[in-house]
């Protein structure tokens, strides 16, 4: 037996840190919300009880390092499960992008894993395991537009965002999210107001939504990757509507309103990006099903 999970990206429309936890993490505030460009993980029972991943992207680890692995093992650990498994994972999301390819996959392969052994776990069951895999896991669970509290783990589900587009611009670097928080002058930031992007999306206005997007790891990043700085301008001249970077970056996204004006934008940051994507937010859970 075999079967598909989708796993979306996400966008981080608000970012804030708060301090950094005794256990070495830190607290954050984010609201996230999925995007309609995802990978594809096809799941397959095979004889003998190992975990196989399979990817043509040579930069996805086919070995415990990747969190698709992390959590077949965790599920085949936690409920006794001896059976073999296959985890293809056909990679569209950019990798180390800051738009949680990694845990989404991650997220996939749990509740495909749910369905395929029979668990008849719940979503919120699937998010508290997901959390001991990853910050994103949880979230990625779900899907939808939430805030995400504690370290990522603690989940808060939000109305959709206003109906626009999304325009992805990755430059060709990777970015450590690690080597970024290292680098967090938290006495010197200047936070984002997350309420007021939850009071935006709980309005509906997507006005309001541009003007309160906010990423308090853009003064890391930014600084350290110029390329990053240079396409958040030039993606404001080409005409988007609000522009901020995504995660722990380096992928920088716009909001468009208008679909006239989603093909100049493209057009214009493909000339030096290879990496461009004009997508939908997808904004409601159930849409990851």
């Amino acid at each position: 037996m075999k079967l598909m999970e989708k796993a979306p990206a996400k966008i981080n429309l608000a970012l804030d840190v708060l301090f950094k936890r005794p256990d070495g993490y830190h607290e954050v505030e984010m609201v996230m919300t999925t995007v309609d460009l995802a990978d594809r993980i096809e799941l397959k029972e095979i004889r003998g009880n190992q975990i196989e991943i399979l990817s043509h992207n040579r930069f996805v680890p086919d070995d415990q390092r990747n969190l698709a692995y992390q959590a077949a093992y965790l599920l085949k650990e936690r409920f006794g499960i001896n059976q073999g498994v296959s985890i293809g994972i056909e990679k569209n999301v950019p990798v180390a992008a800051g738009l949680a390819g990694g845990s989404s996959d991650a997220a996939a392969t749990l509740r495909g894993l749910n369905r395929l052994w029979k668990l008849n776990l719940s979503l919120d069951e699937l998010a508290v395991l997901g959390a001991e895999i990853g910050s994103d896991v949880s979230f990625c669970v779900y899907g939808g537009t939430a805030l995400a509290q504690g370290r990522g783990e603690i989940i808060t589900h939000l109305p959709v965002p206003p109906k626009c587009w999304v325009i992805l611009a990755k430059p060709t670097l990777g970015v450590s999210t690690a080597d970024v928080y290292k680098r967090l002058q938290l006495s010197q930031m200047i936070h984002p107001n997350v309420k007021g992007m939850i009071g935006a999306l709980e309005e509906g206005n997507y006005a309001n939504v541009c003007s309160g997007l906010g990423n308090v790891l853009e003064e890391v990043t930014l600084p350290l990757y110029p390329e990053v700085a240079n396409i958040k301008e030039q993606m404001r001249t080409f005409g988007a509507d609000a522009v901020l970077m995504s995660g722990s970056g380096p992928t920088v996204f716009g909001l468009v309103e208008h679909e006239s004006r989603v093909q100049r934008i493209y057009n214009g940051l493909r000339g030096f990006c290879d990496q461009v994507y004009a997508v939908r937010m997808l904004g409601d859970r159930n849409t990851i099903e």
